[in-house]
């Protein structure tokens, strides 16, 4: 069985010593977010993942049971017990408003509790995941008795929320949706029609569950403009919140998945099931994705819990498998062979881990830090700043973490050999359920898209411009630092690339909207390796400030070193590929395909 414990003393440094968040915490109105208090959540959190969450996940492989006479759905052995406590300790309210009943801390922790519970049990994860970005959608677009009624049984975790977007004909694709709202004579909507793929569509852990539908009102414009947004409970609400009768709303079946196994992931039919409008007619995608972006962001949070657990236990089982002895000479003649991490092979694969996985939670925590700057800073442009860049690294965060946590659990299970793909070992469960997150709210080359054709071309650049503009400064700032020397030309070398990059992406897709597309993946992964690059020489920088030991810093340092050798080239072969243009993709006529 895989273990985990929360890495305390990483996610500390993350926080208070590269990104010096009590000054800002402070600044933003944020000030009981002191380190005494973090520390404390932080320890609390560590432990309810680590001795509740972490011995189901094993539990919850063997999947949640279906009932077809009923449509109830039963979650795994252990995990509504536990959700009973994440409510009782009141961790679904961590980040919700005060006047909601929360404790507003600032999203930045949220993020670091959110890494811990994907790293310990990330099916369980998914029910109370969607259940924030409800919150959020109904923050901003709900009337005063929606939010009167459905906001704080949300934010307390006595209900769940789901996003209902997908249908069988309509993925990606929003504007072939054929779920329909028909109007009643009371303002409510008769909502009908069927979605797939919901996470926590149906489970025995809440008292109602809240899905938030796509559907289409019958003077609804053709396409995705046609689209809008309902609030469909489970069971009926009155008008002062209290719970009345089923709605007919019910799980058809469950999906018969690769990995989440513990995660219910349900088709949806609804039959005239009573909603009400959320926004404006027609406006649902607007509303939609209040929800979805927060959702990306957590997504890409369970890329980088499971890489941190995947490392774990690697870095485990190198230090005690005994096999061969080292190139240059026994290291344990004591023994019959050396444990296998002094093979240079072994190493590259649990360096590779380590790089990509504490640079990770580096740009992760700073898109949240920026997401709390962007909700709470007093000054606008400030604000503005902030929201350009929580805008811009979203779709990095979600499919850059998400990968990097595939190629990381990939990597720890070949660490184990043979025995990594023997299920008692559990490296084999974090491979499976890495996979899905690359998938769900939005693929990788969804995300890369949204980067290129939104972020980049359509915004016009502003949150590049806003990184380049803090990464340069950093440079400049640094320059003198001899901690830095041998990094920060190769860093300025890598930030002007960029730059460059981005304009030619303009320039192609000026003349061949094809290119968008075709250049989309390799520039979405050229920003992810250019921003670690940037976050390695900030960690190291404020590791030589820092009252780490010596070792520690000798680990940052040696990190960086592996990472600008041996994975920051990989943007050469991304560049060069975004180079070679749209008509390498798009010459070969389809049928010719084989």
């Amino acid at each position: 069985m895989s273990q985990y414990r929360a890495p305390l003393d990483d996610i500390r440094f993350a926080l208070f010593d590269v990104l010096n968040v009590e000054p800002i915490f402070a600044q933003i109105g944020k000030s009981d977010a002191n380190r005494e208090l973090v520390d404390a959540v932080l320890e609390e959190a560590a432990r309810f993942t680590g001795e509740v969450l972490a011995p189901l996940n094993a539990v919850g492989d063997r999947g949640c049971t279906f009932d077809p006479q009923t449509a109830e759905v039963r979650t795994p052995e252990g995990f509504a017990a536990a959700f009973a406590q994440f409510v009782e300790a009141g961790w679904p309210a961590l980040n919700a408003p005060t006047a909601l009943g929360g404790q507003a801390m600032p999203q930045l922790l949220g993020a670091a509790l959110k890494e811990m519970i994907n790293a310990a049990n990330l099916a369980w994860g998914n029910f109370p995941l969607l259940s924030h970005g409800a919150t959020e959608a109904l923050l901003h677009h709900g009337n005063a008795w929606q939010q009167e009624v459905f906001l704080k049984p949300l934010v307390s975790g006595q209900w769940t929320g789901t996003m209902c977007l997908t249908e069988p004909q309509a993925g990606s694709d929003l504007g072939l949706l054929r779920t329909r709202a028909e109007p009643l004579s009371d303002g409510r909507y008769a909502i009908s029609g069927t979605k797939i793929f919901i996470t926590a569509g149906e489970h025995d852990m809440a008292e109602n569950i809240v899905h938030l539908v796509l559907a289409r009102l019958p003077d609804a414009p053709a396409g995705s403009r046609g689209i809008s947004l309902f609030i469909v409970p489970k069971y009926k609400v009155d008008a002062h919140g209290q719970l009345g009768e089923r709605n007919s709303v019910a799980c058809g079946a469950l999906e018969h998945k690769m990995g989440i196994h513990g995660s219910a992931t349900c088709v949806m039919n609804f039959d005239a099931a009573e909603g009400y409008l959320l926004g404006e007619p027609h406006k649902g995608l607007m509303a939609m994705f209040t929800m979805m972006n927060s959702a990306r962001l957590g997504v890409g949070l369970q890329g980088l819990g499971l890489a941190e657990r995947a490392l774990q236990n690697a870095l485990r089982y190198a230090r005690e498998r005994l096999q061969m002895r080292a190139l240059s000479g026994a290291v344990q003649p004591d023994k019959a062979a050396d444990p296998i991490i002094v093979h240079p092979d072994v190493r590259r694969m649990l360096l590779t881990q380590k790089a990509l996985v504490e640079g990770s939670r580096l740009l992760a925590y700073h898109a949240f830090l920026m997401l709390d700057i962007a909700q709470h800073a007093q000054d606008a442009a400030e604000r503005s700043r902030a929201d350009a860049l929580v805008g811009f690294l979203t779709p990095i965060v979600k499919a850059c973490l998400t990968e990097w946590g595939n190629e990381c659990t990939y990597m720890a299970l070949q660490c184990f050999g043979g025995h990594g793909y023997i299920a008692e070992h559990g490296m084999e469960q974090l491979a499976r359920d890495a996979r899905i997150t690359t998938l769900y709210e939005g693929t990788t080359g969804i995300q890369a898209l949204d980067l290129v054709g939104r972020k980049l071309l359509q915004l016009q650049g502003a949150g590049l411009q806003a990184l380049l503009q803090e990464a340069n400064a950093f440079c400049q700032t640094e320059a003198g630092n001899p901690a830095l020397a041998e990094f920060l030309p190769q860093l300025q070398q890598v930030l002007d690339n960029w730059q460059q990059i981005s304009q030619q992406i303009a320039q192609m897709a000026a003349k061949n909207p094809e290119e968008i597309g075709s250049t989309a993946h390799d520039y979405l992964f050229i920003c992810g390796y250019s921003l670690l690059a940037f976050w390695w020489a900030r960690a190291l920088a404020a590791a030589e400030k820092s009252s780490q030991s010596d070792a520690c810093k000798q680990g940052k340092r040696e990190t960086a070193r592996f990472y600008y050798a041996r994975i920051l080239p990989r943007i050469h072969s991304h560049a060069a590929a975004l180079g070679s243009g749209a008509d390498i993709l798009m010459r070969l006529p389809a049928e010719h395909f084989g």
